[in-house]
């Protein structure tokens, strides 16, 4: 009965969640231009000596096949990235007031899906990744030859690992480990706990937001640091 461009929103959503898919795997199997002076892209961080691999013949195999696995693990268990792309791809539905593609036959994460259940396990790693790229930003700072130094690439990672952590922090997951599990938020602890749900509770709330611009923030800096160390653009150091 919907009149409107309600599939606009769907189709959008395949096209970026595609594009996305596609740059990264073209950049695991890249395994080249990933960093430059104190630059480290994303993909690669941390960063591992896969020569071993090599030794026994895989030549393909670089430290993105390593890595993209624990933030993609996160992501793709997502209780907002299930909503879009149960919509985008399955078309189950495919939108609010839209009739099903297969009708009643959806089974939840009871079947195939079942693995979406370890969505907090993932939150945990993307936690320890986080980490790690947080130190990355710092390092595009303070771990240059000539000392000091900030240039528009450490702009782009510092912006990229504070999308990431909006994202990771106002995940459902952790919102409950912060303030779930508790019989009272009046006093001691709980009360301690409860301030600390309130401040997760207002990323939370823009999760969907966090959700987006941090994936486009990841590709962003991983192109703008590849772009450097092509010399397809020169980093701008601002002092």
């Amino acid at each position: 009965m919907r009149v409107d461009n309600w599939w606009a929103g769907p189709v959008a959503t395949v096209l970026v969640l595609s594009s996305f898919i596609g740059y990264a795997t073209w950049r695991a199997f890249e395994g080249d231009a990933y960093a430059w002076g104190a630059y480290l892209s994303p993909f690669y961080s941390p960063f591992f000596d896969v020569r071993w691999a090599h030794s026994f013949g895989l030549g393909f195999f670089t430290p993105a096949m390593l890595i993209l696995p624990g933030p993609a693990s996160f992501r793709f268990t997502c209780y907002y990235y299930r909503k879009a792309y149960y919509r985008a791809f399955a078309w189950d539905p495919p939108a609010c007031a839209v009739g099903e593609r297969a009708p009643h036959r959806y089974h939840g994460e009871a079947r195939l899906l079942l693995f979406q259940n370890l969505h907090r396990f993932a939150m945990y790693v993307a936690v320890v990744f986080l980490v790690v790229l947080w130190k990355d930003a710092i390092d595009a700072i303070f771990r240059w030859s000539d000392g000091v130094h900030v240039g528009v690439g450490t702009l782009v990672m510092l912006l990229n690992v504070v999308l990431l952590s909006g994202y990771t922090f106002g995940c459902h997951s952790f919102r409950h480990l912060i303030g779930g599990s508790m019989n009272a938020y009046s006093t001691g602890i709980g009360a301690l706990r409860y301030k600390l749900w309130k401040g997760v509770t207002v990323l939370n709330e823009r999760h969907m937001a966090f959700a987006w611009m941090s994936l486009f923030s990841v590709a962003l800096t991983d192109l703008y640091i590849r772009s450097v160390a092509t010399g397809a653009i020169t980093d701008l150091r601002l002092f």
